[in-house]
């Protein structure tokens, strides 16, 4: 039905809308949100960008449950990420925040392990520093990847005893 307000007037600009969205999720998973905000920043009407996001939705190619704990992953094991930094870097991506607490949870013995192996990968290029600097350097690397002074002062005392023995 031409001139309906649920369609856009322009099919071609719909169409267009849906392979934009295709080519920017062939280069990685994008939120609703990062897609939302890449489709208006091309200038594509709303009513375009909003079927092609429900397309997308229905065929599951837009699922942002899915999306988090893929993210959570990428967050934890690749990037070394502190929980709240993790929920960060959800954020960031366009993730809902119930979404985000649902998935992006994770215990405090969890948080110290993963600052442990960060500081094991990252003293193998310092060992031939000081022993000051070296900490130093570890410290100021835990905290850019979010992890709490307390969680970073355990870590390094007691992978500093563990040298000493």
């Amino acid at each position: 039905m031409r001139g309906s307000p649920s369609r856009d007037p322009d099919p071609a600009n719909a169409s267009r809308a849906r392979l934009y969205a295709l080519k920017l999720l062939s280069y990685r998973g994008r939120s609703e949100k990062e897609l939302r905000e890449r489709l208006s920043k091309k200038g594509f009407a709303e009513t375009a960008v909003s079927e092609t996001i429900a397309s997308l939705k229905h065929t599951g190619l837009v699922d942002d449950a899915s999306l988090a704990e893929i993210l959570t992953t990428e967050a934890f094991s690749r990037k070394m990420l502190s929980r709240s930094a993790a929920k960060q870097y959800l954020r960031i991506r366009g993730i809902p925040a119930g979404v985000i607490e649902t998935t992006a949870a994770l215990d405090a013995e969890t948080d110290t392990d993963n600052a442990k192996r960060l500081v094991h990968k990252k003293l193998k290029a310092l060992r031939h520093y000081p022993r000051e600097i070296v900490r130093r350097r570890l410290y100021n690397v835990l905290a850019r990847r979010g992890y709490s002074s307390g969680t970073i002062r355990r870590v390094l005392k007691d992978e500093f005893l563990n040298e000493e023995e």
